[in-house]
């Protein structure tokens, strides 16, 4: 009767070896994903921070949310600012025409 092989010990070890080298790859490959991800993002954020500095430089009004919809906590607040505004430009456009009535 012959006896069964066994495998030796340099074929019980390749599994192990296979794993282990795919495991690092994939580890290897995550990080190399993530590094390049965060790299992104900085480029972003430092695009972003020198656009919001030419702009303020420029004389650009710069807000950190561009579209407002609280003042003083209330959702209404835009309509009131606009008429607030118009009121201004009203007042504005009275004492332009009484300039115009003392020429």
């Amino acid at each position: 009767m012959p006896e069964p092989q066994r495998p030796s010990a340099a074929s019980a070890g390749a599994p192990i070896l296979t794993s282990t080298l795919l495991g690092a790859l994939a580890g290897a490959g995550g990080l190399a994903w993530w590094l390049w991800n965060q790299s992104q993002r900085r480029q972003l954020m430092e695009r972003e921070r020198r656009l919001l500095r030419l702009s303020r430089f420029q004389g650009g009004v710069v807000t950190e949310d561009p579209i407002p919809t609280t003042d003083a906590g209330k959702p209404d607040a835009l309509p009131e600012r606009v008429q607030q505004l118009n009121q201004a430009i009203e007042e504005v456009r009275r004492q332009l025409e009484a300039l115009e009535a003392q020429s």
